[in-house]
């Protein structure tokens, strides 16, 4: 009884721990058959024989040590402290994710830096193409209404004529500037309400009869005989020498600025006017003050002296004006052209001072070609002021020097004397100078004072590279020597 109760204790109390700990492999009775199974092992002796049978025997474990076994894993991986474990990966993913994020940052920034170099790259390629297409623009337009004034005045002697035919093509500049304003802009407006808004230049009440007379008329003037003079000064001298004698309008608005409008004194301006002057006594000495020479020189003078005299009222009277102001200004004029000076040329006619007959022998294709070339040019200095910078407009006149010259060297076979040379090269360095701005000296000191500073650093920067290097060599070779200041 007890040689049998003790087995079977055990067995109770065994199957009650696989019961409580949940062994996966517990059923009843499985520690009895367990035990069973034990007795039924045969023991072999130390250094004794066992039975070929019992060879292929594979051990039997007992459930605990099977359940100690099967749990020593899961045990393993609670020791190990899954929190432990998770927070760790999080932290390399998290890493690992950062880095990968700020990888694809920096290399979505270099490309995006490298997008806008080249948009600002690009933008300002476009901006040096149209400055320089509005320069050549404005040069070609005033070199073919030289030339195409020479080539009318071969078979059509009547300057005036010309000048108000020409003068009468203005009317469109409004309506061009209307179409580009219908082409482009986003919030249309209708012609009369732009017309309205475009004659403020006149003040704030518009467009008066009033002020039609007593603003249009002064200024429609002094542009007939600026155009007027400019063309009788073309029938004396060279398309090159008036050119050259025009751009002394820059010289002559800066003199009335600085005594009219009380502008302010510079220097190299008075230096420039009196370039400018030096240049017109050279132009008329050439020939000796004589003859058409001295006639062509003071027509020419006279219409950069009323050009230079419209550009300062204007200023005075209207002060700044945008596009659509200026083209509503200049088509004005073209108005009061085509209503009150329309007399003028049928006078001329019928007194036979400007004489043409018949009526088909006037050349309409030149004069056409001289209206529109003069148009553009009124167009192209209009916009270019508004669009681009003033000196652009300026450059562009003053290379219509060069362009003349060309012509006339090439088709008519032209041969400049040393004396004409000489003061048309005066006279463009004269006008050159004119477009200095107000602070060049500022702006030159502070230029020269960046390049000595410049200039000392890279000094210094050199002084030191070449101490490292004496000194490096001299540790290679054993000594250190110290460089004498």
């Amino acid at each position: 009884m007890d040689g049998k109760a003790a087995p079977n204790g055990v067995a109770t109390i065994e199957d009650r721990i696989l019961r409580i700990t949940g062994y996966y492999g517990y059923y009843p009775g499985y520690s009895s058959q367990k035990s069973a199974s034990r007795s039924s092992v045969i023991q072999c002796k130390p250094g004794g024989n066992c039975p070929s049978r019992h060879r292929g025997m594979t051990r039997q474990l007992s459930p605990l040590s099977v359940a100690e076994d099967s749990a020593a894993p899961i045990l393993e991986l609670q020791n190990r402290s899954p929190s432990g474990i998770c927070r760790h990966s999080r932290v390399e993913r998290q890493s690992r994710s950062e880095e990968g994020t700020q990888t694809h940052t920096e290399s979505s920034s270099q490309e995006a830096e490298g997008q806008t170099r080249c948009q600002s790259c690009t933008s300002t390629f476009l901006k040096l193409i149209w400055r320089f297409l509005i320069i050549l623009s404005v040069s070609s337009s005033w070199v073919g209404t030289t030339q195409f004034v020479k080539i009318t005045f071969e078979t059509f002697d009547c300057p005036f004529f010309m000048t108000w035919f020409s003068t009468n093509w203005n009317i469109m500049i409004f309506p061009i500037y209307y179409s580009g304003h219908l082409a482009t802009a986003q919030e249309k407006q209708s012609p009369i309400k732009k017309f309205r808004e475009c004659s403020r230049i006149f003040g704030e009440d518009g467009l008066t009869l009033k002020l039609f007379l007593k603003r249009t008329a002064p200024f429609s003037i002094l542009w007939t005989l600026t155009n007027y003079l400019y063309l009788l000064a073309l029938k004396k001298l060279t398309a090159t020498d008036v050119s050259a004698l025009f751009c002394c309008n820059k010289a002559f608005v800066f003199l009335l600025s600085w005594i009219v409008l009380k502008d302010r004194f510079m220097g190299a301006r008075i230096v420039a006017a009196i370039m400018a002057i030096t240049g017109i006594v050279m132009m008329a000495y050439a020939d000796g003050f004589q003859g058409d020479s001295i006639i062509g020189v003071a027509y020419a003078v006279g219409s950069a002296s009323t050009s230079a005299l419209y550009k300062v009222l204007f200023k005075m009277f209207l002060g700044s004006a945008n596009f659509g102001e200026a083209a509503h200004f200049v088509s004005t004029l073209g108005f009061f052209n085509f209503i009150f000076i329309s007399i003028t040329p049928i006078i001329l006619y019928f007194t036979k001072v400007e004489y043409w007959y018949p009526f088909s022998a006037v050349p309409w294709g030149y004069l056409c070609g001289v209206a529109g070339l003069w148009l553009a040019f009124n167009i192209l200095v209009n916009v270019g002021v508004v669009l681009t910078y003033p000196i652009l407009i300026s450059i562009g006149t003053v290379l219509s020097v060069p362009g003349n010259a060309a012509v006339d060297l090439l088709k008519h076979k032209m041969i400049f004397s040393v004396v004409r040379l000489g003061a048309t090269i005066i006279i463009c360095m004269g006008f050159l100078l004119m477009l200095l701005p107000e602070e060049w000296d500022e702006i030159t000191l502070r230029f020269i004072n960046s390049l000595k500073e410049k200039k000392s650093e890279d000094h210094s920067e050199d002084i030191t590279e070449s101490s490292v290097h004496t000194r490096s060599r001299s540790r290679a070779n054993g000594t250190v020597s110290i460089p004498l200041a």
